[in-house]
């Protein structure tokens, strides 16, 4: 027994001195980590510098901080977000330091309307004078039709540049929900809510084909469009260079003058040296995007009014929500807090959301309703702001949308599966108990729903979607019968969405800062961005999780595979609970 208590009584000194060095060597990382978060090294950008844009870095509407940088002693920065990187190209016009932009374009990750508002930053660059080069080993439509502005674009001569036009593939699991004897029991309002279509269809329904035909149309005219004005082109040939498959090879892209020339990399940085008037020998100063934000001062502000910018980016779900999702309880409680702000005297509320739960939308609408009473709530769309990301919206005093956000979708849905076979036939699994009251468990997944449930559920999303239109009806200033007429679930352009009174002006954040400024009558001010940082161990043991976790599942499933689990985990979160969700998620090919 003595023994015992010898080894125990060493052991627990052991554990207790193993967690107290540990303690310290945290307590140690964590104070170098504040000072230089407290007293940050400026990054220099040098002289006659390139300004690198990586086009297949993904452009979050808020920037992410990477607290591991400040550990590194590579040039490792963190990423930003969009708006940040809008306002450093127009910084980069006028900054002496930068004598052009050099753009890397093997890829682009980023939804249609955040590649359009990047490239009209390029495109205002251009007015300096200042070159822009582009250059991408094989270079893809999305990330073409932001560099085919560029001075010169060159490709890898065994690369090559995709022209083939816009696909949009849906998939449907009707037959496996069959076969595993899962019936998805489904609730609808609006004949274009297909958000519900993979599981009760084996092919697109004419109304989703219709909405996605002209969404896609849209899209693809907006390529030819561009590439035609930036490439001295007609659209006409353009499109007939996709529809015969003319573009095979790099040398193809070239004769046909949709690039400038086959090169391989060292070529092209040769002539950039020579355009920079360094030696050949000599190493060219690209700066990237992150350094560039560390080093200059591109958030300026003056006077003691702010504007606060609220970015809400992902599903909305309620509660508080996770990193990536806008919780109702979160995004209400930060327009209250601007609100409540006497030195805040106009809110932008920033949406990059294609919905979610119909309820939590709702609770974000109440609080911009009351707080537009107090102060101008302008609300800026992002790629997408559709179903519950425009709910939320339809109240605000204002709304700006690029040409190429999706918007729209005013539809209702929710899914009660009924697994009760599956459980059975294939897990040999069954169900019993007792209730006080016939329909005590219902929507539960061990059950087959019964006639009253059914109308009781139907009831609800009616119910849900009457007032959804109401919310857009009086806050659109439409009629009940116009907004039942546009809504019904569609999808729209944001184009579109302005001649249909949707939205009231075409525009970037920064059209709707200037139009907060102007209704609030500011003259000079500063902005105030939510949600506001996190402290570095949220972020590294919270955001990092996250982003590790999703790596290595993608990884592991690969692109396609993952597309499905995530959309497979969407249909899961929509189980049971009202859904003002997008019909379907945009994964153009």
């Amino acid at each position: 027994m003595r023994t015992f208590f010898k080894i125990f009584f060493a052991s627990l000194l052991a554990i207790i001195v193993s967690v107290v060095v540990l303690f310290f060597i945290g307590v140690g990382i964590i104070a170098s980590a504040s000072s230089k978060l407290i007293n940050p090294e400026t990054a220099s950008t040098g002289s006659r510098g390139v300004l690198m844009i990586d086009l297949g870095l993904t452009l979050s509407e808020q920037g992410k901080d990477n607290p591991l940088a400040k550990f590194s002693s590579e040039e490792i920065y963190s990423t930003p977000g969009l708006y940040d990187a809008v306002r450093l190209i127009k910084y980069a016009k006028s900054d002496s330091s930068i004598k052009g932009i050099y753009l890397k374009c093997n890829d682009n990750p980023n939804g249609f309307a955040t590649s359009q508002e990047l490239r009209n930053a390029l495109l205002d660059f251009k007015t300096s004078k200042k070159f822009i080069y582009a250059y991408g080993d094989v270079i893809p439509e999305r990330a073409y039709y932001v560099a085919n502005l560029a001075n010169k674009i060159y490709c890898n001569p065994k690369g090559g540049l995709e022209w083939k036009g816009y696909a949009l593939n849906y998939m449907f699991f009707k037959q496996t929900l069959q076969r595993l004897e899962i019936e998805p029991q489904i609730f609808y309002a609006g004949k274009f809510k297909s958000a519900t279509e993979p599981l009760r269809e084996e092919k697109m329904t004419e109304p989703n084909r219709v909405q996605s035909r002209e969404l896609l149309s849209f899209l693809y005219n907006e390529l030819l469009v561009t590439t035609a004005a930036a490439r001295g082109l007609d659209t006409a040939s353009l499109h007939d260079y996709a529809n015969k498959y003319l573009i095979r090879t790099a040398d193809d892209a070239a004769r046909l003058k949709l690039i400038d020339g086959v090169r391989y990399y060292d070529e092209v940085q040769g002539e950039l040296k020579s355009m920079l008037k360094i030696e050949q020998s000599a190493n060219i100063n690209m700066v990237a995007l992150g350094k560039y934000a560390e080093s200059v001062n591109y958030k300026k502000t003056s006077g003691t009014d702010r504007i606060a910018l609220i970015y809400a980016e992902g599903d909305i779900v309620d509660g508080k929500g996770e990193s990536g999702q806008i919780g109702s309880e979160t995004f209400r409680d930060l327009v209250r807090k601007a609100r409540m702000d006497d030195k805040v005297k106009a809110i932008v509320f920033r949406v990059n959301s294609g919905g979610g739960s119909a309820l939590a939308s709702e609770n974000i609408w109440r609080e911009i309703t009351i707080t537009r009473k107090t102060k101008p709530v302008i609300l800026s769309f992002g790629d997408v702001a559709a179903s519950g990301g425009y709910y939320l919206a339809a109240n605000a005093d204002s709304i700006f949308a690029e040409p190429t956000t999706i918007t729209g979708s005013i539809g209702v849905f929710t899914i009660i599966p009924n697994m009760q076979r599956f459980f059975k036939n294939k897990l040999g699994v069954t169900f019993d108990g007792v209730k006080t009251a016939d329909h005590a468990d219902a929507m539960t997944v061990s059950k087959p729903l019964t006639d009253i449930e059914r109308s009781f559920i139907q009831s609800g999303v009616d119910t849900i979607y009457e007032t959804f239109k109401t919310r857009v009806s009086e806050g659109r200033k439409l009629s009940m019968v116009m907004v039942d007429s546009i809504g019904q679930g569609r999808v729209w352009m944001g184009k579109r969405a302005l001649e249909l009174g949707l939205v009231d002006r075409l525009g970037n954040i920064q059209d709707a800062i200037d139009c907060a400024a102007r209704m609030a009558k500011l003259k000079s001010y500063g902005l105030r961005e939510f949600p506001e940082p996190k402290n570095f161990l949220d972020i590294l043991l919270g955001n990092y999780q996250k982003v590790a976790k999703a790596s290595a599942i993608k990884e592991e499933m690969g692109e396609e595979a993952y597309s499905v689990y995530i959309a497979v985990k969407k249909v899961k979160s929509s189980v049971g609970i009202a859904q003002a969700r997008m019909p379907f998620e945009i994964s153009i090919k």
